[in-house]
């Protein structure tokens, strides 16, 4: 009769999900940050523990065995609760020293956090600051960021937020390019001009729409995804763009076109795990945050 199975080391149930979700020992062992060997022997000693084939060994990678599937989400709940364990430990930390992962659009990570951050610093010597510039969403459940900046309201479940107002939205165009073209005056001349837009990303058409203004993406002749590169082709006189205001109207080759246009906003709200943000290094960090980002909305 064969012992019952009573404990399981975690890094084999890592390995195996790892392998699991990716399909091969190479892309499961980059994401686990080990070698290819030692996730085949992690991958052979779970085996061995359970007594149970999980994958089929094929030529193009890895492939789960019935049971292997079986076991995919009792490992995935597993998961859960080793992370839930974590933050819960880690929130209970109580000096103000340490790392706080901070994570925000590229825009904001380059144009407003700089500063920001530089102040954290000068307050709070002993708190050390990492930010991930990503316009991806970064899960706080398993610690990929402390703290979230988003530009949207955050649904997901045991997440603290708060809504720090709404940044104002501009219309712009280089100086250069005015000199050339000429100021609109009115929506029928804007809709004339040259636009930068976006390639794949249809919030500025979304937004001519809301005008009652129908667009499609061949108006733009200058298309990119990255707002930093957004700006930059704005500013170098590709055609007229969109920006926040604030950024903007503090850059001297820049003129704002006014024509009394209702455009929409675009709300900052601050993210954290609810298990973390009590942490007294993240709640400060958190106060910091939301008060430099204040000077920034309506």
């Amino acid at each position: 009769m064969d012992k019952p199975i009573t404990s399981l080391d975690w890094s084999l149930v890592q390995a195996f999900l790892a392998v699991a979700d990716t399909g091969s020992l190479s892309a499961a062992a980059r994401i686990l940050g080990t070698s290819q060997p030692t996730l085949g022997r992690q991958i052979k000693a779970i085996e061995a523990q359970l007594n149970a084939e999980l994958f089929h060994r094929q030529a193009r990678g890895f492939a789960l065995t019935q049971t292997g599937a079986e076991l995919v989400a009792p490992a995935r709940a597993m998961r859960e609760a080793v992370q839930k364990i974590a933050l819960t430990a880690a929130g209970r930390q109580a000096r103000l020293d340490g790392t706080v992962r901070i994570t925000a659009s590229m825009a904001t990570s380059v144009m407003h956090l700089p500063q920001i951050i530089a102040g954290i610093r000068k307050l709070e010597p002993e708190i050390a600051i990492e930010l991930v510039p990503s316009d991806a969403t970064h899960n706080l459940l398993y610690r990929e960021a402390d703290i979230a900046v988003r530009m949207y309201r955050p649904t997901q479940l045991a997440l603290v937020t708060q809504h720090l107002g709404e940044v104002e939205l501009g219309v712009f165009a280089a100086r250069t390019y005015i000199a050339e073209r000429g100021m609109p005056t009115s929506l029928a001349d804007l809709i004339q001009h040259d636009f930068v837009g976006y390639d794949t990303n249809t919030d500025i058409i979304d937004g001519f729409a809301e005008l009652g203004i129908e667009v499609t993406r061949d108006m733009f002749k200058t298309r990119v995804d990255d707002n930093i590169a957004y700006w930059e082709l704005v500013r170098a006189g590709c055609g007229i763009g969109f920006a926040q205001a604030d950024i903007g109207r503090k850059d001297p080759l820049m003129a704002e076109i006014k024509l009394g246009i209702d455009l929409p906003t675009l709300p900052i709200w601050l993210t954290a795990h609810e298990a973390m943000r009590q942490t007294p290094r993240i709640r400060r960090v958190w106060d910091l945050l939301a008060e430099g980002l204040r000077p920034l909305v309506l």
